[in-house]
């Protein structure tokens, strides 16, 4: 079945476009004009991928994230204009998955939302998703999308999981951006690394609010290292 796509954005011409550009991919759209239509939707079917727009008036795109992580995990694309690097951030410190800046290209938004959306669900089964990964007190299901901290269950982005899996994969090594990046998203997309440091960030807040204070370390000048996860 195709995926199903909630597009937020109070400018209707960006709105077609996003819409013609994630059905010709194959996907299916739907596209409202503000924040409180877009949990209205929501409520009533929860899509597979929201693009949500950061700035449109009355309730922002931030807080629709907001209220929508206290009730879902659908994973959200941010939208954000070029001077609104701190809302951006914020957005993935939010619960978001990825953002596309304004303004952009169709295809590298078709490629964002296809790598989030592989990544929620993966389309196929992947040899690496057969192995469960633990370090410390810190486990990962791939296969069920699940992740803990000494029982304790993480609500993980798809890419937060994604980035997470690959340090576990590598527990020993030192990975640097470009790795870090690799493991989550697909090639040819550049993601800028305030993007990587603000999933870093994410992950480090949900793991110490489950009581592991030494999740990822940063090695400077070089990338980061698994911790000891509590071990």
């Amino acid at each position: 079945m195709p995926h199903q796509i909630l597009v937020a954005d109070d400018d209707p011409h960006i709105r077609e476009i996003i819409c013609f550009a994630l059905e010709r991919a194959g996907m299916k759209t739907q596209a409202v004009a503000d924040g409180a239509a877009a949990l209205q939707a929501i409520e009533r079917r929860v899509p597979d991928l929201v693009v949500l727009d950061i700035g449109m008036p009355e309730m922002d795109g931030l807080e629709v994230c907001r209220r929508l992580r206290q009730r879902s995990d659908v994973p959200v694309l941010f939208l954000s204009a070029r001077d609104e690097e701190i809302d951006r951030i914020l957005g993935l410190e939010m619960g978001g998955d990825d953002y596309v800046t304004k303004p952009f290209s169709p295809r590298e938004l078709v490629a964002r939302v296809n790598v989030i959306l592989r990544r929620a669900r993966p389309v196929a089964p992947d040899p690496v998703d057969d192995k469960n990964f633990a370090h410390g007190k810190l486990s990962l299901v791939p296969a069920s999308h699940g992740a803990s901290f000494d029982g304790k269950a993480l609500a993980l982005t798809a890419i937060e999981f994604s980035i997470l899996k690959g340090f576990l994969a590598r527990p020993a090594h030192v990975l640097g951006r470009d790795l870090v990046v690799a493991s989550a998203y697909a090639a040819n997309i550049h993601v800028a690394d305030r993007t990587v440091d603000s999933h870093i960030r994410n992950i480090r807040a949900k793991l110490a609010a489950a009581g592991c204070l030494d999740a990822i370390e940063t090695v400077h000048g070089v990338g980061f290292r698994l911790g000891r996860c509590g071990a």
